[in-house]
């Protein structure tokens, strides 16, 4: 079983926030694979499938950020999925908007999402997308608010090509090692 997980906060005021781009990796895979989002256990709201004989289950936490890793842990925990069935999507600062980066291990880089999950896995080593949504501009902009934020219109169709290609990816990932995935799409 491979085990997707989107990371953001729940409650519709973050809906479409530069946090919340995990969760619409999650949604855009939910519509595709045809998954629905309709189990809510493990603190989070989750779907499971099959795609191509594997069977795959779709995560949202529901813990806020800070907190994602008890939901994560805690479903891979009730259904025996190792760390190598593990892909978390999340925001990254570092990276400018649109811009995907997939990676097998890594610090958490200030983000407290990944913290949590680094925390409650015992490792920083796990298949992780990272998303661009690049430094707070104009420069004054604390982070958290900068985060919180919407995508100014600019920034609009690179988000949606990021969220696109990041489902691409995944759906790769469900037929072929992240290894080989993570050559391609790091290009």
């Amino acid at each position: 079983m491979k085990l997707i997980v989107g990371l953001g906060n729940p409650g519709k005021q973050y809906d479409q926030t530069r946090h919340n781009v995990g969760f619409e990796v999650i949604d855009e895979l939910a519509n595709r694979l045809q998954i629905p989002l309709n189990q809510s256990k493990f603190k989070g709201l989750y779907g499971m499938g099959n795609h191509k004989g594997e069977k795959v289950l779709l995560l949202k936490p529901l813990t806020y950020m800070n907190l994602s890793g008890e939901s994560i842990s805690a479903v891979m925990d009730y259904y025996k999925i190792e760390l190598e069935d593990l892909v978390v999507i999340y925001d990254d600062l570092d990276l400018p908007v649109g811009k995907i980066r997939l990676r097998q291990k890594g610090s958490p880089g200030g983000h407290n999402g990944i913290k949590s999950t680094v925390a409650h896995l015992g490792t920083q080593a796990f298949n992780r997308i990272r998303i661009g949504i690049d430094r707070p501009h104009p420069p004054g902009i604390s982070v958290p608010d900068y985060v919180l934020g919407r995508f100014r219109p600019e920034e609009q169709q690179p988000i949606k090509e990021a969220v696109e290609k990041s489902a691409d990816a995944c759906e790769a990932w469900l037929e072929r090692p992240f290894l080989q995935v993570m050559n391609d799409y790091n290009q």
